[in-house]
C-alpha cells in the first residue's frame, strides 16, 4: 500500500504480491461507523502469472463490486444489516474525529495472509476549525482553515439543500486540508434560523461570504460558492447578485430555476426584503468560473435538464469565464461530492422513515464522485493563477 495515511478523498494503491500464480485470494475491508456498526466489503481475485494482484487493474471474480477499481473496497462497503442502497456510512463531524480507519485483510484457502490498517483523514495536521454561532458571528456553521503559514488561497462557502442543518462539513474539512479555507454553512433547521426552507435572505449568505473573505488565509479575490441540490439556487443567486464578493460557483445536482419554499411552498429566498420570484435564475453578472455536475439518472428532479439550461444560458450571455457542465451517466442525485465513502442511492428520513429514491446506482455514483471531485480541486487551483 502506497498511502497507509491519506486524506479521505485520496486513492490508495493496493497490491498483493508473492502469491502462487493464478491462485485465488479474498481481499476484504472493514470500518466502524458513527453508531458502532461494522461495514464490510470483499472481493475475490485471481493472481496473474507472477503471483500478483493489483486492485487498480484486476477485475474481481466476485464480491461487493464487479469492475477493476482500486478503491472498490471502500465505496462498496455494506452495513451488517439492511439494504445498502438505503444506508450511508456516517462518521462524527471532522472536528470531533479528524480521521477514521479501514482494515484491509487478505485470505487464501481459509488462511489469513496479511492485514493492514489504513487511516483516512478528514483533516491534515494543523487544520483549524471552529463553530460559528448566530450570537457571535451572525451566521451558523463550521469554519475550517488551513494550517498556519499557508499562503492565501481561494476559499469555498459550502452549503447543502433541503435537508437543512450544517451542510458539507466533511467537504469543508477536506478543502481546508488541500489549502482552501472553507465555511460549511447552515441556513435553516437550526436554532435561531428558519425551521424550513422558506424566506431565506440572500444577505445571510453574503454575510457568511464576507466572514470567510476576511480570514487571513483567504484570497478574497477568489471566493467560490458551492451549493448542492436546492442549495444550488442560493449559490447561483449569490454569484449573480454579489458578483464583487463571489467569484465562482460549483453546483451539484443543480437547478436553473428558483423553486418554491420547502416543504410547504411559499417563497424560498428573499433579497433586500422582497421575495425572489420563482423562475429562471439569471447568470449574466457572474465574475468567475462555473462548474455544474449532475447525474444522468437523477430521480429527485431533472438536474440534467437544468444543467443543460445553465450551459445554454452562459452561451447566450457570452460568458467570458471558464465554465464546465458535466452530466455523468448512470449517476443519480448523489453524484457528489468527494469520493470513496460508502453511500446508498435513497434518502431515508430519520424522523418518519420515509424513503426517497435518488436515482442512479452505487457504482455509477462512486465513479462520478471519483471523476467530479478533482474537477472542483482543479477549478480552485486554476483560480490561484
Amino acid at each position: 500500500m502506497d498511502a497507509p495515511v491519506a486524506l479521505a478523498d485520496q486513492a490508495v494503491h493496493i497490491t498483493i504480491k508473492d502469491l502462487a500464480p493464478h491462485d485465488q485470494v479474498v481481499v476484504g475491508s472493514s470500518a466502524t461507523d458513527y453508531h458502532g456498526k461494522v461495514w464490510r466489503a470483499r472481493a475475490t481475485f485471481t493472481a496473474d502469472d507472477h503471483g500478483t494482484v493489483d486492485l487498480t487493474t484486476t477485475r474481481p471474480r466476485s464480491g461487493t463490486y464487479d469492475q477493476a477499481d482500486g478503491m472498490g473496497l471502500f465505496w462498496s462497503m455494506r452495513p451488517p444489516s439492511g439494504d445498502p442502497d438505503q444506508a450511508i456510512f456516517l462518521r462524527p463531524y471532522p472536528e470531533t474525529a479528524p480521521s477514521y480507519t479501514v482494515r484491509i485483510s487478505v485470505t487464501a484457502h481459509g488462511r489469513a495472509l496479511a492485514g493492514r490498517t489504513l487511516t483516512r483523514a478528514w483533516e491534515t495536521p494543523g487544520v483549524r476549525s471552529r463553530d460559528l454561532t448566530l450570537a457571535h458571528d451572525k451566521v451558523a456553521g463550521k469554519l475550517f482553515l488551513p494550517p498556519p503559514g499557508t499562503p492565501r488561497h481561494p476559499a469555498v462557502l459550502a452549503f447543502g439543500g433541503s435537508e437543512g442543518g450544517v451542510g458539507m462539513p466533511f467537504e469543508a474539512a477536506l478543502l481546508a486540508s488541500h489549502g482552501y479555507p472553507a465555511l460549511a454553512l447552515g441556513y435553516f433547521r437550526m436554532p435561531g434560523l428558519p425551521a424550513a426552507l422558506r424566506d431565506i435572505p440572500l444577505e445571510y449568505f453574503a454575510a457568511a461570504a464576507r466572514l470567510l473573505a476576511a480570514q487571513p488565509a483567504t484570497d478574497p479575490a477568489h471566493l467560490v460558492a458551492m451549493g448542492y441540490s436546492r442549495g444550488s439556487e442560493a449559490a447561483l443567486l449569490l454569484a449573480e447578485d454579489y458578483s464583487r464578493l463571489v467569484h465562482g460557483v460549483v453546483v451539484y445536482s443543480p437547478s436553473s430555476l428558483v423553486g418554491p419554499g420547502f416543504p410547504a411552498g411559499g417563497d424560498a429566498w428573499t433579497y433586500r426584503g422582497r421575495p425572489i420570484s420563482q423562475g429562471p435564475i439569471p447568470l449574466d453578472h457572474l465574475s468567475g468560473p462555473l462548474l455544474a455536475i449532475a447525474g444522468a439518472d437523477d430521480a429527485l428532479w431533472p438536474s440534467p435538464s437544468f444543467t443543460g439550461q445553465i450551459a445554454a444560458q452562459l452561451k447566450d450571455d457570452h460568458d467570458r469565464h471558464p465554465h464546465q457542465t458535466l452530466i455523468y451517466p448512470g449517476a443519480g442525485h448523489g453524484v457528489g461530492t468527494f469520493p470513496y465513502l460508502a453511500e446508498g442511492i435513497s434518502f431515508v428520513n430519520p424522523t418518519s422513515g420515509a424513503t426517497t429514491p435518488l436515482g442512479g446506482s452505487r457504482p455509477a455514483d462512486a465513479a462520478a464522485r471519483e471523476r467530479g471531485w478533482p474537477k472542483v480541486l482543479a477549478l480552485l487551483a486554476d483560480a490561484r493563477h
